[in-house]
């Protein structure tokens, strides 16, 4: 259900060409994953440019100190939907298990399926992104990412890698699924920068 911001409080928080809806809209490419055992099934990998890769199981991963943001989210497609909140992993905690390396200068996020999603470093350390488990204090279903879904929430919400597997630390951008089909880049909500040419 889309709605009208009722203050100009909320109105200043939706970008150009966003409507403010209640629902959670379901959007992605391929099917949904499937696990019947996290346990043997599921792992976390860094990668790329740090001094020693790290792989994680399930269990590993969910034993990581937790934190909670509250944020704003945009998509794409030209909704956005107000305070959610998320409870998970902060990035910083994750990024406490490597040494990155100093030409490391974007990430490409691994998700299942082989998707990928990339980001310039800088964006993916803010504080407040984690890897989240739980979205307004239910666990996340299948459908918006469980177990593990990214959650960047200044950028358009594409960028927020469902079902994310590991982080690749690059020297150079690369593009990710989204953005060899022509999505823009880097995805600033606030220029609108949906597409390419953007």
């Amino acid at each position: 259900m889309f709605i009208n911001p009722s203050s100009d409080t909320k109105r200043d928080r939706i970008p150009p060409n966003q409507k403010q809806t209640t629902g959670f809209p379901v959007l992605h490419y391929g099917e949904v994953p499937e696990y019947t055992d996290l346990s043997t099934e599921w792992s976390f990998r860094l990668f790329g440019l740090v001094e020693e890769e790290v792989t994680l199981t399930y269990e590993q991963m969910m034993a990581l100190p937790k934190g909670g943001t509250t944020n704003d989210i945009h998509c794409v497609t030209g909704w956005s939907k107000l305070d959610n909140e998320w409870e998970g992993i902060p990035v910083e905690e994750v990024l406490k298990l490597v040494k990155v390396k100093p030409e490391a200068k974007y990430v490409m996020l691994h998700a299942e399926h082989g998707w990928t999603v990339n980001i310039p470093l800088v964006d993916f350390m803010k504080s407040g992104n984690l890897f989240a488990t739980k979205h307004n204090g239910e666990d996340l279903t299948p459908e918006h990412g469980w177990p593990l879904r990214f959650v960047i929430p200044h950028l358009y919400f594409w960028k927020s890698a469902k079902w994310v597997r590991g982080i690749e630390f690059m020297e150079k951008d690369k593009q990710g699924f989204w953005e060899k089909n022509g999505y823009n880049m880097y995805g600033d909500p606030w220029k609108e920068q949906r597409f390419a040419w953007d």
